[in-house]
């Protein structure tokens, strides 16, 4: 399997990331390294994503030529992506843009002319609607594209008491 996607951060809960995976893989191969995760004694949840009703976002710097020509037609793209310039040089700018992969791939593919400097792209965010994630009637709280997010906990004296919370029938 290939992961894909993978983004880590702190949560909303102090001593705990949340790890977003994006696994390319067949049904399989998802059930494989879902399993695998809940052996590991710091993982709290393992939910799959996999066709849940879910908000996927990512996050990407771009770094572009800018000269004083080309400029306001760079800034007239940045607006119709509601992008957001972070930081003006003398001859570049770079922006941030956030959205799915397809608008990330539009608004590069429109700067390409201008000369596109550095990418740097976040990964996959995800987060189910609503108030938390319920497995649906398979068992699974999915994504198409197979993503899996996790809860792990931070370094911790007992570290043995944690069980993963199960999301998908077991076997």
């Amino acid at each position: 399997f290939n992961i894909s996607s993978l983004a880590v951060s702190h949560s909303e809960t102090p001593g705990l990331s949340r790890m977003t995976f994006v696994i390319e893989g067949d049904d399989k191969v998802q059930e494989q390294v879902t399993k695998q995760l809940r052996k590991l004694v710091d993982v709290v949840k393992v939910s799959d994503l996999k066709g849940a009703n879910a908000v996927y976002r990512e996050l990407s710097l771009v770094r572009v030529n800018a000269t004083a020509v080309t400029r306001s037609e760079i800034i007239q793209i940045v607006e119709i992506f509601r992008a957001n310039i972070v930081d003006v040089g003398h001859d570049s700018l770079i922006i941030e843009v956030t959205g799915d992969e397809d608008k990330l791939e539009s608004f590069v593919t429109l700067l390409k002319p201008f000369g596109v400097l550095e990418i740097m792209r976040s990964g996959r965010l995800a987060m189910v609607r609503g108030v938390s994630p319920e497995p649906n009637a398979n068992g699974s709280s999915g994504n198409p594209d197979g993503v899996l997010a996790n809860d792990v906990q931070g370094a911790r004296e007992d570290s043995s008491q944690v069980k993963p919370t199960p999301l998908l029938p077991p076997g």
